[in-house]
């Protein structure tokens, strides 16, 4: 996989989303995200590549071992 084709791995505390776009509609049921709430992105979980932890902006609830794909950085102006 090219470097272009990597997702990008949003930045420590960040506020960011969830991003289902890639999985059917039976997978998204499976996560406890919802669509368009913020997320602080805690990051990526060293002995576990590719995973992160986050927690719900309102709730502060934790969750962690999701994908880091499955996420994307809420642009600034959109905070």
């Amino acid at each position: 996989m090219s470097a272009e084709s990597q997702p990008k791995v949003p930045r420590f505390l960040s506020l960011v989303r969830v991003n289902f776009s890639h999985l059917s509609p039976e997978d998204r049921a499976k996560y406890p995200f919802v669509e368009q709430r913020p997320y602080i992105f805690f990051g990526e979980i060293p002995n576990m590549a590719g995973h992160c932890v986050v927690a719900d902006h309102k709730s502060g609830q934790i969750y962690s071992g999701y994908h880091i794909e499955n996420f994307e950085e809420i642009p600034v102006d959109e905070t």
